[in-house]
């Protein structure tokens, strides 16, 4: 019961936010990478990193849509570049890294906000994975996991601690994780339910491993965001689930007040392994998605599956 009156608190029942893009720190000399930064939430986030003085990379797979984001911002002080990464192909994020790493040494927030929803099921990723999955978990993981060492070096040579910021959705309240589902047996919205709470528990366990390594790992629901981009393929929804989605719809230029808080906001230094909620407060996780083991056990299989793909023995057969 708890579960639920939770759910429709981030849905319903959110105060007017306290905290605003004004109060964010300068950030000089920091170096941010925004995972799809060229629509709705990630765009306004890059918006206000740039605002700020950072060094963004938007990182998304539509070249002509991000170099527009960076014509339409290029009165701000930040430096904007585009950094090509499709989160559903391996190769794609690993060809990202590389070319991040040629052009920088350190990075200081990696804030994992790109997604797809609802996706077709015939509509797999490159490694014959389920597309939302690869897309908003497999992707992110292995983004995070070949950027790692430069997350933990940079630590080292500041004083502040580096963070890593994970997006997910008001829908984390419906999901469940399942060790190796049967994909025919669930529906789209399952699926997408399936990544985001997939999304939290990876959090949470990159909070386990790292937190005493000078990182911060956050995990949070930016509220139910309307003109995100994601809502294309909506006429897969049952009723019941698009129910949810019209309870309130807000603007995406507070979606973008919680990944933006999670990143820059002093006061999240000391927040690792938390969940925040609309707009800017700590949450309370369901307890599936606090559950260490089957976050252990999500990530372990998941750096398997990457590994296999470095190692070029790669199957095609993944029970996703």
């Amino acid at each position: 019961m708890s579960d639920i009156l939770s759910f429709f608190e981030e849905a319903l029942f959110i105060p007017a936010p306290t905290w605003s893009v004004d109060k964010m720190p300068d950030m000089t000399g920091k170096v941010v990478i925004v995972t799809g930064g060229s629509a709705g939430i990630g765009k306004l986030t890059v918006k206000a990193l740039l605002e700020k003085n950072a060094t963004v990379y938007l990182a998304a797979r539509n070249e002509k849509n991000s170099l527009n984001v960076f014509k339409e911002y290029a009165s701000l002080p930040g430096k904007g570049t585009f950094l090509s990464l499709d989160l559903s192909d391996l190769r794609s994020v690993k060809a990202a890294v590389q070319e991040f790493l040629s052009k920088e040494t350190k990075l200081h927030v990696l804030i994992n906000n790109g997604g797809v929803m609802m996706t077709p099921k015939d509509e797999l990723s490159p490694q014959g994975y389920d597309l939302q999955f690869a897309t908003n978990v497999l992707g992110h993981f292995y983004l995070t996991k070949l950027l790692l060492p430069t997350l933990l070096s940079t630590s080292q040579q500041s004083t502040e601690k580096v963070r890593v910021i994970s997006v997910g959705s008001l829908q984390v309240r419906l999901g469940s994780f399942k060790d190796t589902p049967k994909r025919e047996e669930q529906s789209l919205m399952d699926l997408y339910c399936q990544s985001k709470f997939s999304n939290i528990l990876v959090a949470n366990e990159l909070a386990h491993q790292y937190g005493e390594k000078g990182l911060v790992s956050i995990s949070l629901n930016p509220g139910n965001i309307k003109n995100t981009g994601l809502n294309h393929h909506l006429e897969g929804m049952s009723l019941t689930s698009l129910s949810f989605w019209m309870l309130q719809l807000y603007e995406p230029e507070l979606g973008a007040l919680t990944p933006l808080y999670a990143a820059t906001s002093p006061e999240c230094e000391n927040m690792n392994g938390t969940y925040l909620k609309p707009w800017c407060r700590k949450g309370r996780m369901r307890s599936s998605a606090s559950d260490p083991k089957a976050a252990a056990e999500l990530w372990n299989w998941m750096e398997k599956e990457v590994n296999r793909f470095e190692s070029s023995s790669f199957s095609e057969d993944h029970n996703l």
